[in-house]
C-alpha cells in the first residue's frame, strides 16, 4: 500500500458505470471502513490520468462506443499497466473485462486492440444476447462461496492458456462459449460478465480484493447480514421455474 492507505481507484465512470456497477467501489469502501482501514477512493474521469500508486482498481460495464473509448483512452495513458506491474489489484466488468484482454470488437465492428492484462479475447456472439441471472461455483483455488450475479451481453469470451476461469457457470451463460466458463483471472487481475452489482451480490469477493491488496490470509469479521439476506434472495430466485 502507499502510505498505509489503501487507494481504491474508479476508473471512468463517466465511460463506464451504465449498469450500477459504482456498486462495486462502494462496497470496497465499505468492507474496508468496516474494518476501520484508512481507506481513500478515487474516482478517475476519462479525461484525467491513471494514478499508478492505487491499491485496487475498480471497472465496470458500458455500452458499445464509450468501451471503444475508454479503451483507446486506457492504452494511450499507460497508467493501469504500471500500476499492475506495481502489484495492484484490479476487478473488471463486462465491458471492462473485455478491456483488459487482448482484443474485443468494438462498436464499429472492427477488433479492437485491449490492454493485455488478462490472456482472453472477445468477440460479438451470433446467438441470442445472454441476459438473466447466473449461478456458478467460483474457482476453488479463490476459496469462495458461490457467484450470484446477472449477466446483460452479447459477447463471447475465449481464455488463452494463461487465464484462469473465475467460475464454472451452472445457470446462464458467463463467457457465451459453450465450455461453462464465467470471467477469467491471472494472480492479480480479475474480470467477470456480472453485474448485480456483483460485489453486493457477493461480498467475500469484495474481501478477497483487500486481503490480496494487504497481502494477509484474514480479515475481521464484519456483520453480514444484509449482504446475506440479497444473495439469500437472489439465489432463490434464479432458482425458480420461468
Amino acid at each position: 500500500m502507499s502510505d498505509n492507505q489503501l487507494r481504491v481507484v474508479w476508473v471512468y465512470p463517466d465511460l463506464l458505470s451504465t449498469y450500477g456497477d459504482q456498486g462495486n467501489v462502494l462496497v470496497v469502501e465499505r468492507r474496508a471502513r468496516q474494518r476501520r482501514l484508512d481507506v481513500a477512493r478515487l474516482d478517475v474521469r476519462s479525461d484525467q490520468p491513471i494514478p499508478t500508486s492505487g491499491d485496487i482498481y475498480l471497472i465496470g460495464g458500458g455500452e458499445d462506443r464509450p468501451q471503444r473509448l475508454a479503451a483507446e483512452r486506457l492504452r494511450r495513458d499507460g497508467g493501469l499497466h504500471r500500476a499492475v506491474e506495481n502489484g495492484a489489484i484490479v476487478f473488471s466488468v463486462c465491458a471492462g473485462y473485455q478491456i483488459l484482454g487482448h482484443e474485443f470488437i468494438n462498436d464499429l465492428g472492427q477488433r479492437e486492440p485491449g490492454l493485455g492484462l488478462l490472456d482472453v479475447v472477445s468477440v460479438r456472439g451470433e446467438g441470442e444476447r445472454c441476459v438473466g441471472d447466473v449461478l456458478a461455483d467460483i474457482d476453488p483455488r479463490l476459496g469462495l462461496p458461490p457467484l450470484t450475479g446477472f449477466e446483460n451481453h452479447q459477447g463471447v469470451t475465449h481464455l488463452g492458456p494463461t487465464a484462469r476461469p473465475f467460475a464454472q457457470v451452472k445457470l446462464g451463460n458467463g463467457n457465451g462459449t459453450g465450455d461453462g466458463t464465467e470471467g477469467a483471472y491471472n494472480d492479480t487481475v480479475f474480470g467477470t460478465y456480472m453485474h448485480g452489482p456483483v460485489l453486493a451480490r457477493n461480498p467475500l469477493i469484495a474481501d478477497l480484493l483487500l486481503k490480496l491488496a494487504l497481502d494477509v490470509n484474514a480479515l475481521p469479521p464484519t456483520d453480514d447480514r444484509w449482504y446475506e439476506a440479497l444473495r439469500n434472495e437472489r439465489i432463490a430466485a434464479a432458482q425458480q421455474p420461468a
